[in-house]
Order: structure tokens, then sequence, then C-alpha cells
């Protein structure tokens, strides 16, 4: 996966989430226990927490800083905030080295930051979506690049079903919903 896939799923999030900055987002984003709001705003952290790793490279752990949204900053704003990690994100990843190694839970490379951050925008737009009760599947071909790399071992299915269950948001055909997953970023 590459900087295109950030930004295609950025364009995603922004095309779902836009239309509805004047709803309530102090309501549970989906089934999680975050508002929709506080949900961009980690998806903002963790896109720059990303982006930090992959141009600092630290071999064991993570980078010992935080991206803080002020509380009452608007659902706009906020969404601004996220785009601008999600560029950071993208040019990172862009200009990396392919052999660059941050840390992930393990040496990950490039493609494996993209993916995480593909991911991060597309489980967490559906969460806020379905707690702004709108209808939105994210982008198949995200989906099954989403997991190719960071899902291995899915099972066969529709992509975006398939990506659903395994990051624990739906069941899947007589599979239950998950509470649990591991991500596989990280290469040997």
């Amino acid at each position: 996966m590459g900087s295109q896939d950030v930004d295609q799923a950025m364009a995603a999030m922004m095309r779902a989430l836009t239309p509805h900055l004047i709803r309530d987002w102090n309501v549970p984003a989906g089934r999680l226990e975050w508002s929709c709001w506080q949900t961009a705003a980690h998806v903002a952290h963790d896109l720059m927490a990303y982006a930090g790793q992959l141009t600092a490279r630290p071999a064991n752990a993570y980078l010992p800083f935080d991206l803080t949204v002020r509380q009452g900053t608007p659902p706009r704003d906020v969404l601004e905030v996220v785009a601008a990690s999600g560029g950071l994100l993208s040019s990172a990843v862009r200009t990396a080295d392919p052999q660059a190694r941050g840390w992930h839970w393990g040496p990950t490379d490039p493609a494996g930051f993209a993916a995480l951050g593909v991911n991060e925008i597309l489980m967490h737009t559906h969460d806020i979506a379905e707690g702004l009760e709108v209808t939105w599947q994210p982008p198949s071909a995200l989906c099954a690049a989403v997991l190719q790399r960071l899902f291995p071992d899915a099972p066969a299915g529709n992509p975006v079903e398939v990506l659903l269950w395994c990051t624990g948001r739906a069941p899947l055909n007589d599979r239950p919903r998950r509470t649990t997953w591991i991500l596989k970023a990280a290469v040997d």
C-alpha cells in the first residue's frame, strides 16, 4: 500500500462526514465508548503518530508525543486536523525509502504504515457514520488492500464485510463479532 491509498481513504472520509458537521458529534461513535468527536480526534492522533514513527524510525517504541485537539473545537475543525494528519502520513509514506523501518509492534515498512493509516481512517469513519446515523460503507478496493496487508489470514468474502468482521465491527455469516484482533503490519 502507498500514499495514494492514504489519500483515497482521506477523501472517502471527508466525503462521508463533511455533509454532517451540524449534527451532534457528542453521541457515541457506533459501538465505541468514544464520541464521534473523540473518535475523529483519535484518528488524527494515530495518523500523526504513524507519520512520526516512519519519519523518526525508532527501533523499539512509540515516540513520546501525543496530538491533542482542544476541547470545544467544532467538528469541521477536527476534520481539518484529521486531514492535516492524513496529509503528513501520506507525505511520509511517499517520501520514505521503501527499506525504511519504524516501530509498530515490530519493524514496519512504509507500506505497513500506509495500511495502518487506511484501516484507521476507514474503520473509524464507519464508527462515526454509524454514530451520526449515516449510511456509509468503506471502499471495497481499499478494504481488500488492508486485509491483504494487515489480516493475511482473513477469511474469503466481500472485503468490506470481512474487514468489518476482522476489526470487531460486525459479525460475518456464522462468525460472531470479534472482540479482539491483531494487525500484522510489521515485516520480518
